[in-house]
């Protein structure tokens, strides 16, 4: 049941990746009154914002101050106000020490029930490679009392899940969880029109919602669904019945 007992973190590696992949999937959470915590690792500025660099005279700092703006109005669609931005340098991130506490740190004061982040395999992008494994290990440390962090508690074991990737079939993905985002699949939409700075996504990831409606369809035989989102799992279902 989703309801406000349920806590769920969400780490993107770049300024959109959590909308195009999980817009949804958050929206619907927030809507029905779960605790949805969003952390953007970086603005994307050397890999994820090619479109803006065509501009004569680009700056680093003027992207960053645009993906921002895009940032802030797409969270403000999906209904999520509890939002950090780290402003890590992108292609190719950098994991460190610090970072890998920072985020330990973070797992432990978000106590989620559900993270959701890159998964494992991403053709053509490491960066969101890399966010799979930071964001796993960081999820190990967060559990154990060995791993003793000032004023940080540990948390429960959390379920990961991983985004379904651009190049799903490139990167051998396969659906292993199929969230149904008819009833909120407007604020998707208007979430991913705010970013101009990838226009060239907006249609791709409509048509791959509706793809994953057709699958979420077919899969359940309910026919209300019609648009869906697919992610991996990082850890089996566990439960004492079939669901």
């Amino acid at each position: 049941m989703i309801d406000h007992h349920v806590n769920v973190l969400v780490v993107s590696a770049h300024a959109a990746d959590f909308v195009w992949r999980s817009g949804g999937t958050i929206a619907k959470y927030v809507k029905q009154g779960a605790n949805v915590s969003l952390v953007i690792l970086s603005y994307g500025v050397r890999g994820e914002s090619n479109d803006l660099w065509n501009v004569e005279g680009q700056t680093v700092d003027n992207v960053k101050r645009i993906r921002k703006s895009e940032v802030e109005a797409a969270a403000n669609h999906l209904g999520v106000t509890n939002m950090e931005i780290w402003d890590f340098d992108d292609y190719h991130m950098q994991i460190t020490e610090d970072r890998m506490e920072r985020l330990t740190r973070k797992i432990r004061e978000v106590k989620p029930h559900h993270i959701i982040t890159h998964g494992p395999k991403d053709a053509f992008n490491p960066d969101h490679e890399m966010v799979s494994d930071y964001v796993f290990k960081a999820s190990v440390l967060s559990t154990s009392n060995g791993v003793q962090l000032e004023g940080s508690p540990t948390a429960k074991q959390a379920r990961l899940f991983g985004f379904e990737p651009h190049q799903s079939e490139i990167s051998d993905f396969k659906p292993e969880v199929i969230i149904d985002i008819t009833d909120v699949y407007e604020q998707k939409e208007a979430a991913m029109n705010c970013f101009k700075a990838q226009q060239h996504l907006i249609d791709y990831y409509g048509a791959k919602a509706s793809l994953r409606g057709n699958h979420a369809r077919r899969c359940s035989g309910n026919n209300d669904y019609k648009y869906a989102e697919a992610f991996s799992r990082f850890f089996p279902y566990v439960g004492g019945e079939l669901v």
